[in-house]
């Protein structure tokens, strides 16, 4: 992933890639973790939508939506979706959970990109 987001032009020393790169990884813990193994299997998806918009998408078969936790619950885990929807904000984005037709879900990010593209 970070190649073809360096590919694309964003340095990989950057925030947002920093920022992307963390996003992906909260969204694939999410899909280990919160499946209870029910969906052994997760893909990421990395779309750039004409230059514009970048989406990144990850895909597990659990019906099971994301939940996002209050700040006051005090517990060990379940920030996953808090920091997503941070970072997602931060960087001028935004989330989306869509059902496949599997009945599995897709946790989308959209992010503007802002970098000229590299051909």
């Amino acid at each position: 992933m970070a190649g073809v987001l360096t590919d694309w032009g964003l340095a990989d020393d950057s925030e947002v890639a920093d920022s992307i790169r963390l996003i992906v990884s909260e969204l694939a813990t999410n899909a280990v973790q919160h499946t209870f193994g029910q969906s052994p299997t997760f893909t990421v998806d990395l779309r750039l939508e004409r230059e514009e918009q970048l989406r990144l998408g990850v895909t597990d078969s659990h019906p099971r939506w994301p939940q996002r936790l209050p700040a006051a619950v005090r517990q060990d885990n379940g920030r996953g979706m808090v920091i997503i929807r941070c970072l997602a904000k931060e960087c001028g984005g935004q989330l989306t959970v869509t059902p496949t037709a599997e009945g599995g879900k897709t946790v989308w990010i959209e992010l503007p990109w802002t970098v000229p593209v590299q051909t």
